[in-house]
């Protein structure tokens, strides 16, 4: 995956003040932006899921009720039901697949919670900050036990093929990022995989299972696929870019964890690939020493350098590769949406 093609640095920058002009504006609601034609639906998953996340055992409930908190935009169940809806409608099936899509997601998230040790989430503590981590990682193999025991409640083999090849995937590619923790060596091609299966994976299958529901052939579900593909990707390095210049107010989650805890990431690998020798070793020595005194002084650098501005021109890049997947889809409030969704992915607290 090639990301060294050069960007068109202040044509990006003008269109994503534009846009975000655009996105600040109070005549219509943000969730209705994004989200209006499939409203209905959405609020048919959450039924599904609040339906589907119950015990006899109160404390296990609150658990639970706790942790679907913790999904917040409901991106990947918007973006499958939104392609759906684009394709010809939505379905009761698709409903169900969007709830499947979500706890799965919602699982990955419970459990990166105790991977980052981090104390909130969509401006909520964390169930590891107010349980511990043994109960966070039973709550994120209960969500996939549960999820795949609503996908075996379709009458096809399909979604639980897909989703559990997209959740091996997103498995592998945190396991992928553990593994590197503090391998200055990391490249780009590396990295690109990684986030393509931590993040990309479950929004890809959302619009490939939107697709194939609708009927379309093999290689229009790939093409489709794309969109959110590439919008995975884009949302994954603007969550970088917010690790090191983001406000956790305003996100409404822990920042700050990738430095402390040896990730090396997209404006941290274009700073070591832009760096004079003296100044390349140095940062190295910082990486590699106390953990107190990373973050100061590499923001202090990447300040210095273009990391900045080359982080938010690719995360605009993928955003654009996904815009481009879905051009050719018939005019429609859904297909607008999914556009606002893109231009969102990388606008949301920049």
């Amino acid at each position: 995956m090639d990301s060294s093609e050069p960007f068109r640095n202040q044509a990006d920058t003008a269109q994503m003040v534009s846009a975000s002009r655009v996105k600040q504006s109070p005549a219509i609601p943000l969730r209705q932006r994004l989200y209006g034609p499939i409203l209905q639906p959405l609020a048919d998953v959450e039924s599904t899921l609040q339906a589907e996340l119950q015990s006899p055992h109160c404390e296990v409930a609150e658990l639970l009720h706790h942790g679907m908190q913790l999904g917040g935009k409901r991106l990947r169940p918007a973006i499958h039901l939104l392609m759906a809806e684009a394709l010809g409608g939505c379905q009761s099936d698709n409903v169900v697949i969007a709830a499947v899509l979500e706890m799965v997601h919602t699982a990955t998230l419970v459990h990166d919670d105790v991977l980052d040790a981090a104390q909130t989430r969509r401006h909520v503590p964390t169930i590891n900050a107010l349980w511990n981590n043994h109960t966070s990682i039973l709550v994120g193999d209960y969500l996939f036990a549960q999820s795949f025991r609503l996908a075996a409640t379709l009458g096809e083999t399909r979604t639980c093929q897909w989703v559990g090849e997209a959740a091996r995937l997103v498995c592998e590619g945190e396991l992928r990022q553990v593994l590197g923790r503090d391998d200055l060596q990391l490249d780009r091609e590396t990295y690109f995989q990684i986030i393509q299966g931590k993040t990309a994976e479950l929004c890809r299958v959302a619009c490939s299972l939107a697709a194939a529901q609708a009927g379309c052939d093999a290689v229009r579900i790939d093409e489709l696929a794309e969109y959110g593909n590439s919008l995975g990707i884009a949302f994954q390095i603007a969550d970088d870019y917010l690790d090191l210049w983001g406000d956790d107010q305003a996100v409404g989650k822990t920042l700050g964890t990738d430095l402390d805890q040896g990730k090396i990431t997209l404006p941290v690998m274009r700073l070591l690939e832009t760096a004079d020798p003296l100044s390349r070793e140095q940062i190295i020595a910082t990486l590699r020493g106390p953990v107190a005194q990373r973050g100061e002084q590499i923001r202090a650098r990447l300040d210095a350098s273009d990391a900045r501005q080359f982080t938010l021109s690719t995360a605009a890049k993928f955003k654009n590769r996904a815009l481009a997947a879905i051009a050719d889809l018939p005019a429609s409030d859904a297909k607008q949406c999914l556009i606002e969704i893109a231009e969102f992915s990388i606008l949301r607290s920049f």
